[in-house]
C-alpha cells in the first residue's frame, strides 16, 4: 500500500502514462545532476570549512560568546569535544 488509508489493500497509485514516465525520468535526471553539483561544491569547500571551524573554536576559547544580553562566557578547551579525524558532515 502506498497511498490512502491504513485499511486499503494493494497499490492505490494509478499507473503512469507514457508521457508521465518520460517526464518523471527527465525530472529525475535533472535532480540527480543538481544533487551531484551540490555535493561537488560542498566537497570543494571542505578545506575552507575546516578553517571556519578552527577560527570559530579559537574565537569562543579566547573572546567567548554572549549567552544572554551582556553576559559573556569563554569556553575552556577542556569543554570542547576533540575532533575524531572524520570529515565534517554537512546536511543540506
Amino acid at each position: 500500500m502506498t497511498l490512502g488509508s491504513q485499511i486499503g489493500k494493494g497499490n492505490l497509485r494509478p499507473d503512469m502514462t507514457a508521457e508521465e514516465k518520460t517526464w518523471f525520468e527527465a525530472e529525475l535526471k535533472e535532480q540527480i545532476l543538481r544533487y551531484e553539483t551540490i555535493v561537488k561544491q560542498m566537497e570543494d569547500l571542505a578545506a575552507q570549512r575546516e578553517e571556519w571551524v578552527s577560527d570559530f573554536l579559537h574565537r569562543v576559547q579566547t573572546r567567548g560568546f554572549h549567552w544572554h544580553a551582556e553576559f559573556r562566557r569563554v569556553i575552556p578547551k577542556e569543554e570542547i569535544r576533540p575532533r575524531d579525524g572524520r570529515p565534517l558532515q554537512v546536511i543540506y
